[in-house]
């Protein structure tokens, strides 16, 4: 990998059963490139942490900590750079965070142009749902991480149809009273009552030159328990480095 691709990175769910291997293995992979990852993020109070997205932070009071966000849309509505976005934000604040990404379609190049600091994330690469359902039950059970990103995106529609409600809310008591916000990117809304957030995306238009430039959004704001306005849509403006 060149420095452009170096987010840490682990193949499939081959991570230890045991929390406290679980961690020590974490903090050795983070610790050759971010002094004692899992210290500061410990010790911050913040109810909830923003999307990088003005507009959005704006009405939403951006992510719940220790709570499950869900981002939806069809192809090419924005949603992988929103979630880029997240990420960018997240890391910029000096937090390290997981994206498990369910079919290996994650950019790191693309990613880090857009403002992600690849040293602070760790890249879990997997090719099917029960990976991706494991990696994430063991990452939030080994803790310590800003943002869990679990995309299901180019992962079929009839199996992440088939998650049950109960994992989402293994997973939400799993994160309650911690610092981790853990968000859900997938083309249709599947956490259900188990989310605290929930966000639609739907393309508006698109900035061309001689390349694309950019696209504005609207996001509908399904449901938000922390939410500082009534209405219910949002139109942003989203860079091109992560259309998906």
């Amino acid at each position: 990998m060149n420095s452009m691709q170096s987010a840490i990175l682990l193949h499939g769910f081959a991570l230890s059963r045991s929390r406290s291997a679980l961690r020590a293995r974490l903090e050795s992979a983070l610790g050759e490139r971010v002094s004692t990852p899992f210290t500061d993020i410990e010790k911050r109070v913040l109810e909830s942490v923003p999307t990088g997205i003005a507009q959005l932070d704006a009405l939403t009071a951006g992510l719940g900590r220790g709570a499950i966000s869900e981002l939806y849309g069809p192809p090419s509505s924005g949603r992988t750079s929103a979630m880029v976005s997240i990420l960018a934000e997240a890391t910029r604040q000096d937090e390290v965070c997981a994206l498990v990404d369910g079919n290996d379609a994650f950019d790191p190049a693309s990613a880090a142009a857009a403002g992600v600091e690849l040293s602070r994330l760790l890249w879990v690469r997997c090719h099917k749902l029960e990976q991706v359902l494991k990696a994430t039950d063991l990452l939030l059970q080994g803790g310590g991480f800003g943002r869990v990103v679990m995309d299901l995106s180019d992962l079929p529609l009839p199996h992440i149809r088939s998650i049950p409600l109960a994992s989402w809310f293994r997973f939400q008591r799993t994160i309650e009273k911690t610092p981790t916000a853990l968000v859900i990117v997938s083309s249709e809304s599947v956490v259900k009552s188990a989310a605290a957030l929930v966000l639609r995306m739907e393309i508006e238009d698109t900035k061309w030159s001689t390349f694309l430039k950019g696209f504005n959004s609207n996001i509908e704001i399904i449901r938000s328990r922390r939410a500082r306005s009534l209405k219910s849509y949002v139109r942003v403006h989203l860079h091109s480095e992560c259309v998906r």
